[in-house]
């Protein structure tokens, strides 16, 4: 039960073996009990757990870097998702670094004829909210930047040309 007293403070009482009404360490020594609760509360935010335990780099193909190369397995088209109707050029690529298998678009009109099996490209992250799949592409979370050392880009441009390994 709490009582107020004259000087309109509230006073907590135990009540069961529990301290009702105040949860906060309150008084000249509880600085160390405030330490400890905050330590114990800060695994409750979900961006510190994340950022202290390194879930990230761990969870992330690409190990928490920016960009990634890998030799092109093979090609594939991913149906757009609804309402969207249309085959989505994107290649399946093995990670020289890590070993690891992902799906990267391959964006531009036309650039999938760029890309050829054994090929060497470099992958980053497509751009979706938290590192996840953007747009109507389904499950994919990277995009090619570059095949064989020149830029993707400047290849649908027709600016520059493929080189021959």
């Amino acid at each position: 039960m709490n009582q107020l007293n004259s000087d309109g403070l509230i006073y907590a009482w135990k009540v069961g073996g529990l301290l009702q009404g105040v949860s906060m360490g309150r008084g000249l020594f509880s600085g160390s009990k405030m330490k400890r609760d905050r330590q114990r509360f800060r695994w409750k935010d979900r961006g510190y757990k994340k950022r202290v335990l390194k879930l990230k780099q761990k969870s992330d193909p690409l190990g928490g870097s920016a960009q990634a190369k890998g030799i092109v397995i093979e090609k594939v088209g991913i149906e757009a998702k609804q309402p969207n109707s249309g085959i989505r050029k994107a290649v399946k690529i093995s990670l020289i670094r890590t070993g690891n298998k992902l799906t990267a678009f391959a964006p531009g009109d036309g650039a999938i004829n760029f890309i050829d099996e054994h090929d060497e490209v470099m992958v980053e992250g497509i751009g979706g909210r938290m590192g996840r799949s953007y747009g109507d592409i389904p499950g994919v979370r990277f995009k090619v930047i570059k095949v064989n050392g020149v830029s993707l880009d400047e290849m649908v441009r027709g600016r520059k040309e493929k080189p021959i390994r």
